[in-house]
């Protein structure tokens, strides 16, 4: 159902339901937060997410989302990544529709290859997703896009998403996995303000991270890398 690998300060997390083409059902919602919870508890600084196969995730797996337990493990999946204090990077390796458009957003940084389309086509399944998902498409495809896939119900290919920053980059999970090591390399307090505050946190959750920024080793060990002219080594702290 998951697989779950390990490279350094890099894990990379990758859905296992070929014969469903990665669709989420509760079990795997609560199986891929855990392991993602885990990964972030053993260390890692960037967490990949991708699918096995040919699609990254299909959707929703219809025979299982009418209920309130799917919601609750699927939303809990969706906004406990999105609050990590680390990147989270997409490879989006093939379709990309409803819940697995929701994955996408989820992640910080999405890298798509050539196979990826995305989606959100409730009204022609009579379904709605929560606020969040839509401020979120807003956010960072922009108004019109959002539009097209939430009031059309289009569903559009690598080359649109790349165009309204729904993908950031074109490539494969190599790709993803490299980006992934450069962002294990930077400074991991840094990276968790700018999340939060990209993610609209308020102004005293800001301040207190803006603060352990300023007051951190870190800072202090890229200060003393720029006199010694080499590259800071982050330690988080």
């Amino acid at each position: 159902m998951l697989d779950s690998t390990r490279d350094g300060a890099v894990s990379l997390l990758t859905l296992q339901r070929p014969e469903r083409r990665n669709a989420l059902d509760t079990d795997l919602c609560r199986a891929l937060w855990a392991a993602a919870q885990e990964e972030v508890a053993a260390g890692a600084r960037v967490l990949v997410i991708t699918g096995g196969g040919t699609a990254f995730c299909s959707g929703a797996d219809l025979d299982g989302v009418y209920g309130d337990e799917f919601r609750e493990a699927h939303y809990a999946l969706l906004h406990g990544l999105a609050a990590l204090p680390l990147p989270v990077v997409g490879a989006v390796n093939g379709p990309a529709i409803g819940a697995g458009t929701q994955l996408a957003l989820a992640c910080d940084l999405r890298v798509a290859d050539e196979r990826a389309t995305f989606g959100v086509p409730t009204p022609r399944n009579g379904m709605a997703v929560d606020a969040w998902t839509i401020r979120t498409l807003q956010t960072v495809a922009g108004g019109g896009l959002a539009r097209r896939l939430l009031i059309a119900a289009e569903i559009v290919d690598r080359d649109v998403a790349l165009q309204h920053g729904l993908a950031d980059r074109p490539g494969t999970l190599d790709d993803a996995l490299a980006w992934a090591h450069e962002l294990a390399t930077l400074a991991p307090l840094s990276l968790a303000h700018n999340k939060l505050v990209l993610n609209g946190a308020d102004d005293a959750a800001a301040e207190a991270t803006f603060a352990a920024c300023w007051a951190s080793d870190d800072a202090r060990e890229a200060l003393a890398a720029r006199a010694e002219r080499r590259t800071p080594v982050f330690r988080g702290a």
